[in-house]
């Protein structure tokens, strides 16, 4: 499965990049839900971004790695894979795009792809995870405006 959400901010890419650190990370938290953060390297390729999802006994780790970071003129990028995914994920590529304006401003793209090797259940994931990170919107205006 596949989905994107954009938000315009008023910042620049290279400010938006420079915000991408722990606190914004721990901001992004979706709520009533237990998220310690184990280990946050960073947005480049080969930083690792470690997390335990949910409370003892059922806690469960999300384990990802930068495989690519870059810029383009239209755009700043880096992607995140998984690891180690809770259950039921099999496969997740979340893009993040920081598209540059003309104005000064920027938007940043989520662009999400899971499995779970289900499709049935990667369509009941599906609004819950849009949710997930259209919630984001809010808190990346916060964060950069």
């Amino acid at each position: 499965m596949k989905f994107s959400i954009s938000t315009s901010v008023n910042r620049s890419a290279k400010d938006v990049l420079s915000g991408f650190d722990a606190e914004l990370f721990l901001a992004l938290k979706p709520p009533l839900l237990p998220l310690s953060l184990e280990q946050f390297d960073g947005c480049e390729t080969g930083d690792r971004v470690k997390l335990k999802l949910g409370m003892k006994p059922f806690e469960q780790k999300w384990h990802a790695l930068i495989t690519e970071h870059g810029e383009t003129n239209d755009s700043i990028y880096f992607i995140d894979v998984g690891e180690k995914l809770p259950f039921p994920l099999k496969d997740w590529c979340h893009r993040h795009f920081i598209h540059k304006n003309k104005n000064g401003g920027s938007v940043i793209e989520d662009n999400i792809t899971y499995t779970t090797g289900y499709v049935l259940l990667d369509v009941i994931l599906y609004l819950p995870l849009y949710f997930t990170f259209f919630i984001r919107k809010r808190i990346y205006r916060q964060f950069f405006n």
